[in-house]
């Protein structure tokens, strides 16, 4: 998977930082949490997700795609079961992360491509972040990233901006030197609270079209993603 590219775990303020969305940014992984989602609901007698519908709850943590699932099928819910259904969610999930994930066509390229120009990495999910750790560990790809945040790491998750700054901080990044990329409203608003400029993708998880949250810049793909796109969006934003 890797390219040859070197990928430095610290980075001066002057250097320039993409910090992506993991879910539905970097690496689809739609098909491992609905099937442990399925597992958490199976346990009790409640029907499975309807993968189109469940790709739309992903991005808010696992607790809230269980509140999702719950109130999509009209079932009553309070917070102990909420966790002990997160709770039968990770044992499955901790053991099946990376069976169907993988990253989306061209990320890699794109990341060598972009390291080779000055270009250093970070990742700020609404996952929990010992899973994001698991998860870009189990695809050989957790040492392209100077800092890699969840949304346990600082006590605020996105759509907060402290969850992106300190992402940013994690990276001894600067903010004025950063951009965000994520898939759903959470990695936009973030990024235009921080005041950081955005790339949205098109083919994450998210029930309203990334075209309507108006990012900076729109992704169809990852081939898409060159250095002097992200060079120019950055130099806009100065």
């Amino acid at each position: 998977m890797r390219c040859g590219a070197v990928y430095p775990r610290r980075m001066n303020q002057s250097a320039k930082l993409m910090v992506f969305d993991l879910d539905g940014t970097l690496v689809d992984t739609a098909a491992d949490l609905i099937a442990s989602l399925d597992v958490a609901l199976a346990a009790r007698g409640h029907p499975q997700s309807e993968p189109v519908t469940a790709r739309n709850w992903i991005g808010h943590g696992a607790r809230q795609m269980i509140r999702n699932a719950l109130e999509h099928h009209h079932i009553a819910f309070d917070e102990p079961l909420i966790e002990a259904m997160f709770q039968e969610f990770l044992a499955h999930y901790e053991k099946n992360m990376s069976r169907f994930s993988r990253p989306y066509p061209a990320l890699i390229e794109a990341l060598d491509a972009l390291a080779g120009q000055g270009w250093i990495f970070a990742v700020c999910s609404n996952k929990h972040e010992r899973m994001c750790r698991q998860l870009l560990r189990e695809l050989d790809m957790s040492d392209r990233f100077a800092a890699i945040s969840g949304g346990d790491t600082f006590g605020v998750s996105k759509p907060d901006p402290n969850h992106l700054l300190g992402t940013i901080e994690a990276a001894h990044g600067h903010r004025r030197r950063a951009i965000m990329v994520g898939d759903a409203s959470t990695d936009v608003e973030a990024a235009r609270a921080a005041s950081v400029p955005v790339i949205g993708v098109t083919f994450g998880y998210t029930p309203v079209p990334m075209v309507e949250l108006s990012p900076d810049l729109l992704l169809d793909s990852f081939a898409d993603l060159t250095p002097d796109a992200a060079d120019n969006l950055l130099q806009r934003a100065e």
